[in-house]
């Protein structure tokens, strides 16, 4: 991993963050040297990485392969039939290792010396979701090493090992946060609010445990998470062009329009009320819902992301990182792989949110979401599944919410490839060959630089260990 600290791109990320430019008054001499400048402008500045990593070319990547987008263009073109090499991962690594990592431990060593727990909590929070999805999409990855400058080449943990490591990272970041000695005013998703940043250490805590199978530590953990839909982590977005604009908007309708849709994509055949693969029944009714995440062809020739006011790829439009639908969902499928009527239970109070709207800014069309009963699972009943169980019709119907739900990030991928052994979850036709991917690529200045990348370095039809 290169020692030298790629911070420019971030640099460019601030000018455009206008809630964040009173900040450029506390920049020193050397506002591109982290170990110099401002704990605040440091915090702004990692929480813009996350963002990056979260919501931008890995997520469009995961959804070229999740049956969410169609790539017809350039190399989106390439990439949606599994074309791809490792440098087009190198810009999402360099952002968790240096824009998040990096400057976290910056912060880190900053706020202890002050006693700034709630700081301290906050960027613990921020590590983890960063490095989660490093270990969710490429396995074994730096950890214990990452980001420290006496490691010029950072050994590369276990998976299993990261995720353990993980929560022990998200138990100390809740024992700062309660402490609420410190702030943080310059935190872009909750200014500062600690009670909210416990909420989505819990919810995290559930996300690993349910990538690793441990369904009743998922519960357990999910049972402390994010309880409203305002306590939800969201990517804020505004209007300025190219700047602070959703980034699905700015690919889709300005930077890259004409290379990627949803043209005929799994998602658009199960919410679209005319297609024969629709999901609805006498107790669910999906057109609102297919009207918010899509819209008619306005830069390609088919079906494409919603990019106008009030639709989920809105220019200010904000992109979902942790929220209360992922923890209601943790709670309905954790449930149910113990107890059909707990499943049920947890299921039936996320359809009632959706049911009021939910997540969805703007409601145009019918959205019906009555609660399913134990006769809907069961043979002939209308959420039940040919060949399936009761129990597995049950899971089967949370696992495509969760599926619907995920539009557009990365953890419809991730649901993906932790159930592809199972006869339950999304089962799609590969855009190409046999096979969909189940990884992603170490970048590939990692792959030059660092001497201890795994020999051979997988690739994207390798499963990561976890997944195997």
């Amino acid at each position: 991993m290169k020692r030298v600290i790629q911070y420019f791109f971030l640099s460019l990320l601030i000018v455009g963050i206008q809630s964040c430019s009173s900040l450029v008054d506390d920049l020193n001499d050397d506002p591109n040297n982290p170990t110099d400048a401002n704990v605040n402008l440091i915090l702004v500045s990692a929480q813009l990485a996350d963002i990056t990593i979260h919501e931008a070319h890995v997520a469009r990547v995961a959804g070229l392969w999740s049956g969410y987008f169609t790539g017809v263009g350039r190399q989106y073109a390439d990439i949606y039939v599994y074309n791809i090499g490792a440098s087009s991962f190198s810009q999402i690594w360099s952002n968790i290792y240096y824009g998040v990592v990096q400057q976290s431990n910056v912060i880190l060593e900053k706020s202890e010396g002050v006693n700034n727990q709630i700081m301290i909590g906050i960027v613990k929070v921020l590590k983890a979701h960063a490095l989660g999805a490093g270990a969710t999409g490429w396995g074994d990855i730096p950890f214990t090493e990452a980001g420290q400058v006496e490691f010029e080449n950072p050994q590369f943990d276990e998976q299993e090992d990261v995720f353990a490591g993980l929560q022990g990272l998200l138990d100390e970041a809740i024992t700062s946060l309660e402490t609420g000695i410190g702030s943080a005013p310059t935190d872009i998703f909750f200014g500062g609010n600690a009670a909210a940043w416990i909420e989505v250490a819990y919810t995290l805590k559930a996300r690993f445990y349910l990538q690793t199978r441990q369904y009743a530590l998922a519960y357990a953990a999910a049972g402390n998470g994010i309880s409203s839909q305002a306590n939800s982590m969201m990517a804020p977005h505004g209007n300025t062009n190219s700047a602070n604009e959703n980034t699905l908007y700015t690919f889709v309708a300005r930077s890259r329009a004409g290379d990627m849709n949803s043209e005929d994509a799994y998602l658009v055949k199960l919410l679209d009320p005319s297609s024969p693969d629709y999901r609805g029944d006498a107790k669910t009714n999906e057109e609102a819902r297919y009207n918010f995440n899509f819209t008619a062809p306005l830069f390609t020739a088919g079906t494409e992301p919603n990019t106008q006011p009030g639709g989920f790829a809105a220019q200010t439009a904000s992109f979902p990182l942790v929220t209360y639908s992922e923890n209601l969902l943790i709670l309905a499928e954790a449930g149910a792989r113990t107890d059909f009527d707990t499943g049920l239970g947890h299921l039936n109070d996320y359809r009632a949110f959706l049911n009021s709207g939910g997540y969805l800014t703007t409601v145009t069309g019918a959205l019906d979401y009555q609660p399913y009963v134990t006769t809907d699972f069961q043979a002939g009943g209308m959420a039940s599944v040919a060949g399936f169980t009761q129990d597995e019709s049950l899971l089967q119907e949370i696992l495509e919410e969760r599926y619907v739900t995920f539009f557009g990030q990365i953890l419809g991928f991730n649901d993906m490839n932790r159930t592809r052994k199972e006869t339950v979850g999304i089962k799609l036709t590969p855009n190409s060959g046999t096979e969909i991917p189940h990884r992603f690529i170490y970048g590939q200045e990692e792959i030059n630089s660092n001497v201890n990348i795994p020999s051979p370095v997988p690739g994207i039809f390798t499963p990561t260990p976890i997944n195997e």
